[in-house]
């Protein structure tokens, strides 16, 4: 018989350690364009609405990857999924590198896209069955951390290749290229059997069951709001930089942007063992006060206030997305665990590509600061509600033993 998922075939450190630099590369891939829509719009003539509608294209294709490539782990195991996802990045990364029009980013990102679909859940499984000691807790928490802090490194590193390299719109692809080709060997060297269930594909329809859906949805929203701020930040903070501070430094756009991301993974490891209930309430509230910030940053245009309040923003993010997740694994049984899962994480990305699309159709009619300042008091209101259902009155009983957090 195939071995099953908790059975960990062949786990080792360098299992181990290759999967969470594979998966963090991949991720810091899918965010190098941050610093750089300023230079597309400019090489391009894209506005900021075509902008976030290649976010709604990579959403997308995550979105597609999920469901149709998520169960062909089950049938064929991680090593081939692995594989293939990887080259996929490469070729989505390759395609960003030769872009000379709109088109070729189209494709780019719907590549990357896919290339995340793919990978990501069977990287995250991954850690979880190759940690030597098997210890679930601290494999999920690095391939969580690992994932968040990648989507923080890429737009600073593309932001300083593109500020004092040549080749601003050409260098980062090719050093993410350079540095998948390892990652692709790691997962070709993975054994054959890991993540083989012997169950035969077929596409996951992702769905809630009847008895988790009330409870489902506060954690949805949850981080529904948190991944929504954190595309919004990604994708549209360097345009909105350099409009409301009234100068552009891509290094200074890029570090924006990222450290969102760096200071969401450094407060997860701070806070990692708190309570689901504490982590989202404190995750909302840092969340209000980072996006009211925007609109303090781009009034005053000072940038100590953005990067401020993006640090801020960025803890709450961290820390809500956190406990989140660890409450949706409180809730879901192991047997409903992944579908569950599946569509908490279809919900996250429909809303957040949805919320940065929703941004850039508003650029269209007033300023991109007036939009993201829109958005910024929208989504404090949103929050401020979410945090008012996890009232004391709400609580969970503190018997409820947390568990770990997974990767996004």
């Amino acid at each position: 018989m195939p071995p099953r998922n908790d059975e960990r075939p062949g786990a080792s450190w360098f299992h181990y350690a290759g999967l969470a630099y594979a998966l963090t590369v991949l991720i810091v891939g899918t965010s190098l364009p941050t610093p750089l829509y300023v230079l597309y719009e400019r090489a391009f003539g894209m506005s900021a609405l075509d902008v976030t509608l290649l976010v709604a294209v990579y959403s997308g294709a995550v979105i597609a990857a999920l469901l149709i490539c998520g169960p062909l782990s089950d049938a064929y195991g991680y090593r081939l999924v692995l594989t293939c996802g990887l080259i996929a990045a490469v070729v989505g990364a390759a395609l960003l590198a030769a872009a000379s029009g709109a088109l070729w980013l189209v494709a780019g990102r719907a590549v990357q896209g896919l290339a995340v679909g793919t990978a990501t859940g069977a990287l995250t499984a991954g850690l979880v069955l190759t940690e030597p000691g098997g210890r679930r807790d601290r494999a999920s928490l690095l391939a969580s951390a690992a994932t968040t802090a990648g989507c923080g490194i890429g737009p600073v590193v593309a932001g300083a290749l593109a500020q004092f390299a040549g080749s601003p719109r050409v260098l980062c692809y090719l050093a993410e290229i350079g540095l998948l080709i390892p990652a692709i060997g790691v997962a070709a060297a993975l054994p054959r059997g890991l993540g083989v269930t012997g169950q035969p594909w077929s596409p996951r329809r992702p769905r809630i069951p009847a008895s988790l859906r009330r409870p489902f949805v506060i954690p949805a929203a949850v981080s529904c709001i948190a991944w929504s701020i954190a595309y919004v930040v990604l994708t549209l903070v360097p345009s909105y930089a350099a409009a409301s501070l009234g100068r552009s430094n891509l290094l200074v756009d890029g570090g924006a942007s990222g450290s969102l991301l760096l200071c969401a993974a450094a407060a997860q490891v701070l806070v990692r063992s708190w309570r689901a209930w504490r982590a989202q309430a404190a995750g909302l509230f840092l969340l209000v006060i980072g996006v009211l910030g925007l609109i303090a940053a781009g009034a005053l245009g000072s940038a100590a206030v953005l990067f401020a309040t993006i640090a801020i923003a960025g803890a709450g993010q961290g820390i809500g997305f956190m406990g989140s997740l660890r409450r949706l694994n409180e809730l879901a049984p192991a047997a409903q665990r992944a579908e569950t899962v599946s569509m908490f994480y279809v919900v996250t990305y429909v809303g957040g590509g949805l919320s940065t699309v929703g941004v850039g159709l508003l650029a269209t009619r007033v300023t991109l600061t007036d939009s993201v300042q829109v958005f910024a008091a929208v989504f404090a209101g949103l929050a401020l509600m979410t945090l008012a259902a996890l009232l004391p009155g709400r609580r969970p009983p503190a018997s409820d033993l947390p568990a770990a957090a997974d990767g996004r």
